[in-house]
């Protein structure tokens, strides 16, 4: 049987390594500079942390972990004969790959409470795993990079949050950036407005895939949810909102008068809006999006969505958001929090698409020595010794040439590693270094060698 791997799941070569660890050197990089400091939580969570925290959607898309042993013996046969996943799922799977890095975080904040200092900035890049369809940008395993920050209430964090998107797209040398800003409290200002407070989640659902269905079908599925045609109609205006962010928001600000909550969140925006605008940003902009509501329960407050040059046709590359009580589902109540994440793999697509990884060294020896004569193997062994201890990359072909094919294959390893610095053979401590990028050939000696790998 020809060997495969399981769809949305990639191998990586070790070029494709080096681009991918320039990004997220660069992400940690700008995190640290930040002043987050670095977690990290297992790969699978118990059931019950993960399950109920991403609405129905989310559920669906995570993957559950078989229990070991025969776990269907200990499942009850007339439970077995109804053929109901969702009755029979508890049963025979206690745990699950983790969806995200958040939940897992609110989880490692209760559990941790007492040696940690709030306010708390973690970081964490780790692999996730979502039960999704493949697509172009949209994988079943990839990497997140989160940060967050719990026990502060402060809006200067979203702020902060939003310098930290610029700074890393900055250093990525990604040009035409937009981060997208919304806050939940507004979407529930709209919802009570328009008289569909009880239908919030499946409002805000629906309206997150405005870009993805379009109005149509983002009507579709707000009747579908019962949500009034009437209701629908007084939002639609909101969908083709246009000017400004200060005129946008001035619309909103009227829209949402008789709403207190819709008023704070209008507040909240207008307060980052500003002070941004004051900072300034290098790199990315910053626009206000209406419909931006991400699907996901648990956010209170700002909503962050990173979009990828116009030039590219891709998803999100990032997103995040604001979770007043997200500690609350694990037994610690009032710690707010607010984090981002960077999506790693879509990041990679889009450099890879505009050609931004030019300057990114794969990894590789600096010298190569070749094996054509098993008298000078150990002598080559001593120096690739010395210069390892120096700090210099160094290897030796393993095999013997015993003919000149062989010989030629040694030449041609090189030239597919594109190893710059090769030894041919050394004789009482002198060798003979071919310089393939000057195309010079010359004896030296283990300092002279030394120096050459170092220059």
């Amino acid at each position: 049987m020809k060997p495969s791997i399981p769809k949305g799941t990639r191998d990586f070569s070790a070029r494709e390594i080096a681009y991918r660890n320039y990004i997220m050197d660069t992400i940690k990089e700008s995190f640290a500079t930040f002043g987050f400091e670095p977690i990290e939580t297992p790969s699978f969570e118990n059931s019950s942390t993960l399950m109920g925290k991403y609405g129905e959607e989310g559920d669906r898309l995570i993957f559950k972990i078989l229990n070991s042993g025969d776990f269907l013996s200990k499942v009850d046969e007339n439970l077995l004969a109804q053929k109901d996943s969702v009755k029979v799922t508890p049963r025979i799977s206690e745990k699950a790959l983790r969806y995200d890095l958040t939940v897992p975080f609110a989880r490692y904040v209760v559990q941790h409470q007492n040696d940690i200092t709030f306010p708390f900035k973690r970081y964490q890049m780790q692999p996730v795993w979502r039960a999704d369809r493949p697509q172009k940008g949209r994988f079943r395993e990839f990497y997140q990079c989160d940060a967050d920050v719990v026990g502060s209430n402060s809006l200067l964090q979203e702020i902060e949050f939003i310098q930290l998107y610029d700074t890393v797209f900055t250093k990525l040398n990604l040009q035409g950036v937009r981060i997208k800003l919304n806050n939940r409290k507004i979407l529930s200002g709209i919802a009570e407005v328009i008289g569909a407070s009880d239908k919030l989640i499946d409002f805000t659902v629906a309206l997150d895939k405005l870009d993805k269905i379009g109005e149509d079908g983002v009507t579709k599925e707000m009747l579908s949810k019962g949500i009034s045609e009437d209701a629908i109609e007084k939002v639609k205006p909101l969908f083709r909102l246009t000017g400004s962010n200060t005129e946008q928001i001035e619309v909103l600000a009227d829209l949402l008068k008789n709403s207190e909550e819709g008023t704070k969140g209008v507040e909240e925006l207008q307060f980052v809006m500003n002070n941004v605008e004051a900072i300034g940003l290098q790199t990315a902009s910053l626009e206000l999006d209406l419909t931006l509501a991400r699907g996901l329960n648990y956010y209170t407050g700002a909503i962050f969505e990173v979009a990828a040059p116009d030039t590219v046709k891709m998803g999100s590359i990032g997103g995040g958001g604001r979770y007043d009580d997200l500690t609350g589902i694990f037994g610690l109540k009032d710690v707010s929090g607010v984090g981002i994440s960077f999506g790693l793999d879509r990041i990679y697509l889009v450099l890879e698409e505009l050609g931004l990884f030019d300057e990114v060294e794969v990894a590789k020896p600096q010298v190569l020595f070749l094996n054509f004569d098993e008298a000078e193997v150990l002598d080559k062994l001593k120096a690739i010794q010395q210069l390892r201890s120096e700090g210099i990359k160094a290897e030796i072909y393993p095999d013997v040439a015993g003919s000149n094919n062989q010989q030629k294959k040694q030449w041609k390893y090189a030239d597919r590693r594109d190893i710059s610095l090769v030894i041919s053979s050394v004789k009482a401590g002198v060798f003979e270094l071919k310089d393939r990028v000057n195309n010079l050939q010359k004896s030296v000696n283990l300092d002279e060698l030394i120096t050459a790998c170092n220059q």
